[in-house]
């Protein structure tokens, strides 16, 4: 029972971790915006 409990806990931080990077990316993307600038593929913000 013991590993299926430290498996759960592995997966679920794996989850957050990839939701936290979304977000950021997100974030990142709104900053990008708001400075006017064009937000590429490779995740870098660029001028317009």
């Amino acid at each position: 029972m013991f590993i299926f409990r430290l498996f759960r806990l592995a997966i679920l931080m794996m989850f957050a971790f990839v939701a936290g990077i979304f977000v950021e990316r997100g974030h990142q993307m709104n900053l990008c915006d708001k400075s006017g600038g064009t937000w590429l593929r490779a995740g870098i913000c660029g001028e317009k």
